[in-house]
């Protein structure tokens, strides 16, 4: 069995503006299709990121426990 690759980073926000997770930019729909999703269609939903994690305007509400984790141990993320 292989590992599947994703854009996934921990932080699992919704922009409410855009559709796309602040922290990986895919939509809900995606999110929730990804394991059974082809890897071509990954690899089209990836390549499509950056252009939209450029359109996020603003950050998460709260906190995310990977940036807290990263706070408290002194990291700039």
């Amino acid at each position: 069995m292989t590992a599947i690759e994703s854009p996934c980073i921990l932080v699992c926000s919704i922009d409410m503006k855009t559709g796309y997770c602040f922290g990986c930019g895919r939509t809900r729909d995606e999110i929730s299709a990804w394991l059974t999703m082809t890897p071509e269609t990954r690899r089209a939903v990836m390549a499509e990121l950056p252009a939209r994690l450029a359109t996020v305007e603003r950050k998460p509400r709260r906190e995310t426990r990977r940036t807290r984790m990263a706070r408290e141990r002194g990291e700039v993320l």
